[in-house]
């Protein structure tokens, strides 16, 4: 049994709470949380003990942590339990500054320390089967990739003057999918983003609508737009075009039927927003985690997957400011 200790309760503390208990292998044995509501919830439902981050440090049984703490805290924490010698599972990012999850990574590898960091979207069984018709070779050599996701509402104030933008904040996922499906780094970046959707984002030096064109060194490209508004719904789907066809993962509704009448055809609404949408994605990726720490492996997504997520949303951010192409490898030089 992976004992597991959960570093932050609030909303995505939960949504991993309710994975750890999904898997059979793991135990969540403790939580820390300054919200004392937030610990209490947590504690309740899972029945765990409620403990302070320096104790959980020092726990004998906990072999692992998930750390859902604010974004600013990350890189601290990581350092901290990779020197204490336990498994680490980071939301995404593990910082908002290259040089500093850089100098990070250093310590996680003198550490030699197991580190996954949450990119969720990976994991989804829909994402997976998508990737694993390109690696058959069902559409031949990847040539384009389009990505659209938009939320259905923008996120709280207090949420959004942390997240670090809608690039390191929302489309960091995208970035990492991108990677993934075009099977090569990438080397150019050109974007644009917009306040369309809600004023409050400017308050913040913030974006609400964003388009990202990314290619890599042969050539290939990848299309990402972003929303934080979809009045109908969240809005999550993945196409792939190839040299021998296509491949495309369309958006989960409530129920998967469709209605045909005279006035035309209909179906359910889509799924609310990302609880809803990933909630295999989330229990997969958490199993991922504590096969890991069980066999000693190193996860699918680590430290390096995060570094150059982060460095495709710097380059997308300076883009904007520049109005040109940025290659993100530069980034990552100045940064050393």
């Amino acid at each position: 049994m992976t004992r597991i200790a959960l570093l932050g309760a609030g909303r995505i503390g939960q949504v991993h709470a309710r994975a750890v208990s999904s898997v059979p292998t793991a135990k969540l044995v403790a939580v820390a949380d300054p919200v004392s509501k937030n610990a209490k919830v947590v504690q309740e439902q899972y029945d765990c003990d409620i403990r302070t981050i320096d104790q959980i440090l020092l726990s004998d049984d906990v072999d692992g942590v998930v750390i859902c703490t604010p974004t600013d805290t990350h890189a601290d924490l990581i350092e901290k339990f990779a020197k204490a010698g336990k498994a680490i599972f980071c939301e995404k990012p593990v910082d908002l500054d290259i040089s500093r999850v850089q100098a990070c990574l250093t310590v996680v590898q003198d550490e030699n320390a197991t580190l996954m960091v949450g990119f969720n979207r990976r994991y989804d069984p829909d994402f997976q089967a998508l990737k694993a018709s390109i690696d058959a070779g069902q559409i031949g050599e990847v040539e384009m990739v389009t990505i659209i996701s938009r939320d259905p509402a923008a996120p709280p104030d207090d949420y959004i003057k942390r997240s670090g933008g809608i690039f390191r904040d929302m489309m960091i996922h995208d970035f990492d999918v991108a990677r993934w499906m075009l099977g090569e780094e990438v080397n150019s970046v050109w974007a644009v983003a917009s306040v369309l959707t809600d004023p409050k984002f400017s308050k913040y030096n913030d974006f609400d609508s964003a388009n990202s064109i990314l290619t890599t060194t042969s050539g290939k490209q990848c299309t990402i737009t972003n929303s934080r508004r979809a009045s109908f719904g969240y809005d999550q789907r993945i196409e792939v075009h190839g040299s021998l066809g296509c491949v495309s993962a369309e958006n989960h509704h409530l129920s998967r039927i469709t209605v045909a009448n005279a006035q035309g055809y209909t179906k359910p609404p889509l799924l609310d927003f990302f609880m809803n949408r990933y909630i295999a994605a989330y229990a997969a990726e958490i199993e991922h985690f504590v096969n890991c720490v069980s066999n000693g492996s190193q996860p699918r997504t680590g430290g390096h997957d995060g570094l150059m997520s982060l460095a495709l949303a710097e380059a997308a951010l300076e883009s904007v400011r520049t109005g040109s192409a940025v290659n993100p490898k530069d980034l990552l030089s100045n940064a050393n």
